[in-house]
């Protein structure tokens, strides 16, 4: 039976949350602090860098933070303008954007893609809504001016994006605002990052639906440095030594990893560089380290897709654009079909990724199966099927992300709040409120008891054991639990207004 809270135990958290929103704002009166990058190595005594775009004012721009930071910090920062190619970055910074915004926490002091939606639903909770709105024009400005919605705002992720959670943003938004000239001015924004997903190479011609891909080569900068054991070994190394002792069955490891030379290939620093752009780093959904994810269309993205396709309908509608509102849900039914042709297993009644090579879909059970519940492409038989396995997600700290213990932060038994928020919010959609309450209720008991014990709220959680510590479980990537947590506070705050007698 999971414990009642009480409205005191709660009201802690709420406070603590509310508070946490500013020692998350980073703006330009701390851009000292943020362009300190503890992922990267830095020679002491030199300047921390700031690229701005070539398509902006720099002379202006430097003027404008001269007037905004003490003179003993602008000594310490040197600002470029960014090379107009990404290969000609010999030196790692950050990037400039204009306005404040909210950083997840921990080594993750920048703005990511994907945990700004749940930030940016925490932020409007709490009626930061100034904030919110600055969550949402960095987001746009960065489209504007650096091409798409970056992993994060540091040169070192130029070359990947996030899931595409912009337009939910924009309409979530609006509902406070109701600023339609606002909403028509980020439409070409919303049709530009849209873009970037449906033509190739992010695109699949023959199924119609999309993957992940990052561009760039070799191995990410950020994990060479900072994702090292006690022994100094990267998680590359632990990689490798990973191939020479296993067997794996997932893939054609000679793709990814030339024993001969006990070197990893190109193709699996793509892979790996395009997993960390699917937001899941790491998991061995795509197979070991997700290194075959290049060749799948997965369940995650394509919802996404679908979304932004009802949403750019919706706004269409609000601005009174009849004819492109039915193009727009025309696509969106199309990306249905799709998903059901291809995503769909009828058999398990699960959704899984689909490997284009193969034609066959993996059957690796992800919580991303719930994505199509909260996001409404399921059929009400389809929601009932995936209900029906919900006892192979659901545990006593909320939902594992996977079935699988593998070592991996976004595998079992680890529990993270935005997949938590999915599947809850899922379930609700379909009118599996006991359910969704069932889970929503461990997910927030969980969080308060580990709240109450080390005074923080984190990114993670091991939901078996319902425990904050996670680090000894953690075998690749990076095994840290960061404390913050962007977030973890959103998904809270969201879960709290959903209701479902989760006080006493």
């Amino acid at each position: 039976m999971t414990p009642t809270l009480t409205t005191e135990q709660i009201e802690v958290v709420r406070l603590h949350i509310k508070k946490t929103w500013k020692t998350l704002t980073r703006s330009h009166e701390h851009l000292l602090q943020s362009a300190k990058d503890t992922k990267l190595d830095h020679k002491t005594g030199t300047p921390w860098i700031i690229y701005i775009s070539p398509s902006e004012d720099c002379p202006n721009i430097q003027a404008v933070l001269e007037r905004s930071l003490s003179s003993k910090d602008m000594q310490q920062l040197e600002i470029r303008t960014l090379p107009s190619e990404v290969e000609a970055i010999k030196e790692h910074g950050l990037l400039y954007l204009p306005g404040p915004y909210v950083v997840p926490g921990g080594r993750f002091n920048e703005m990511y893609g994907w945990d700004s939606y749940f930030i940016l639903l925490g932020l409007l909770h709490d009626g930061e809504l100034e904030l919110a709105q600055s969550q949402v024009e960095q987001l746009l400005y960065q489209v504007q001016h650096y091409g798409t919605i970056l992993n994060a705002n540091r040169t070192y992720m130029l070359s990947r994006s996030q899931p595409p959670v912009l337009s939910m943003m924009v309409l979530a938004l609006f509902q406070h605002t109701q600023d339609e000239e606002w909403l028509k001015a980020t439409v070409p924004l919303l049709e530009q990052f849209y873009y970037y997903w449906v033509v190739p190479p992010h695109l699949n011609a023959a199924t119609g639906l999309s993957r992940f891909y990052a561009f760039g080569e070799g191995p990410a900068p950020e994990v060479l440095f900072s994702e090292r054991d006690e022994e100094g070994k990267s998680h590359y190394d632990r990689v490798k030594e990973y191939y020479q002792t296993f067997e794996v069955e997932d893939y054609d490891v000679n793709l990814y990893y030339d024993r001969e030379n006990d070197e990893l290939t190109n193709l699996f620093y793509k892979g790996d560089r395009t997993m960390r752009e699917s937001g899941f780093d790491i998991t061995n959904r795509f197979g070991p380290f997700s290194a075959d994810i290049l060749h799948y269309a997965p369940v995650c993205l394509n919802s996404f897709l679908y979304q932004v396709e009802q949403d750019l309908a919706k706004i269409n509608h609000i601005l009174g654009n009849e004819e492109l509102r039915q193009q727009w849900s025309d696509r969106a039914d199309i990306r249905r079909d799709r998903i059901d042709e291809f995503l769909w297993d009828e058999e398990k009644g699960l959704y899984f990724d689909y490997h284009f090579q193969s034609g066959n879909r993996r059957r690796y059970e992800f919580a991303t199966t719930f994505y199509p519940l909260w996001l409404g492409i399921a059929s009400p038989t389809q929601a009932q099927r995936v209900v029906e396995n919900l006892s192979l997600f659901e545990a006593p700290g909320g939902i594992f992300t996977s079935t699988h213990v593998t070592g991996n932060q976004w595998d079992a038994p680890f529990g993270w709040a935005p997949l938590t928020l999915v599947a809850v919010q899922g379930l609700h959609r379909y009118g599996y409120h006991t359910e969704g309450d069932r889970i929503a209720n461990k997910f927030l008991a969980m969080v308060v008891k580990e709240f109450e014990r080390c005074k923080t709220l984190v990114e993670k959680y091991d939901v078996e054991r319902c425990s904050a510590n996670v680090s000894d479980e953690i075998s690749f990537g990076y095994s840290s639990n960061e404390v913050g947590f962007g977030w973890t506070n959103g998904a809270i705050l969201e879960l709290l207004a959903a209701g479902g007698g989760f006080v006493a």
